[in-house]
């Protein structure tokens, strides 16, 4: 059974009804979009700036390095050059002491070991005034020859070159740990901003996740709007050929009454009637005078 014109208007309002709504949740779901856009750009602009530091302080953790190992091998040459001049002052202390009967490398050794007994051990009273008496003897004994020894010149230039070379690595040692210091922290900023990146990283995968699923959902529901918008279409041009079609057969039925009454008049009018004006205009469009 055809629609009537009421039926298809009414059915177009709530077809309307609808596309209305899903027209207005797709503008949500695109405005959605947008702000997570908006929010995904924001963090991306930031990962821009966090590795741009990264590359800044990974640069300076390197140079760092690269002059702690330079230090490094300064203080290493210094602590051998040290240990060098160690080794001529008790060669030469060992020339020099050698007529004496006494080798002052072995009286220090002997007075360290006696020394560490003294500290460590348990002992009577007269052992342990023994130990110091033979602390002291030896005491005595080094200085002795440490008196002489500091009136030769060349174990005199030898002592204060080793005291410079010592000095100097340790002036160079404390650069190597200020160094490798400084390179620490640039290494853990670095390491920090790492983890930071990371985050921000998984931050923008779950936007962007969410940015494509908000994107389907709003396709969707715009091919759903634009199925209603077509049967909405349609629909109006069912009403138009209705209204059309309606228009005809009321103007057919108008014509064929009119005829029927023409047909009439024009009977009267041939049996001797007489006709009003109105007649004569209804024979007039009907075409029969």
């Amino acid at each position: 059974m055809a629609e009537t014109i009421e039926q298809l208007r009414a059915k177009k309002d709530d077809l309307q009804s609808i596309a209305n709504e899903l027209k207005e949740k797709r503008d949500g779901l695109h405005k959605e979009s947008k702000q997570l856009a908006e929010e995904r750009d924001k963090i991306n602009a930031s990962i821009r700036s966090i590795r741009n530091q990264i590359h800044d302080h990974k640069k300076k953790r390197d140079d760092l390095n690269e002059r702690v190992k330079h230090a490094k091998g300064q203080r290493n040459q210094l602590n051998e050059k040290s240990k060098d001049m160690k080794k001529e002052i008790r060669s030469l202390e060992r020339k020099r002491t050698s007529g004496s009967g006494e080798d002052l490398v072995k009286l220090r050794k002997q007075l360290r070991a006696l020394e560490t007994e003294q500290m460590t051990q348990a002992m009577s009273p007269q052992k342990e005034k023994k130990l110091i008496e033979n602390i002291s003897d030896i005491n005595t004994k080094i200085k002795k020859q440490e008196e002489e020894l500091s009136k030769d010149p060349k174990l005199k230039k030898a002592f204060e070159e080793k005291e410079v070379f010592k000095q100097k690595a340790e002036k160079h040692h404390e650069t190597v740990e200020e160094l490798a210091s400084r390179a620490q922290q640039e290494h853990e900023e670095m390491i920090k901003l790492i983890n930071k990146l990371d985050n921000h990283i998984k931050k923008v995968n779950k936007i962007q996740e969410s940015i494509v699923n908000t994107k389907i959902k709003a396709d969707d529901v715009h091919k759903n709007f634009i199925a209603h918008v077509d049967r909405i279409h349609e629909i109006e041009r069912e009403l138009t050929s209705l209204k059309e079609s309606t228009y005809k057969k009321k103007k057919k039925a108008e014509k064929t009454s009119m005829h029927k009454e023409a047909n009439d008049i024009f009977e009267r009018f041939k049996n001797g009637e007489k006709l009003s004006t109105e007649d004569l205009m209804t024979l007039q469009k009907a075409g029969l005078i």
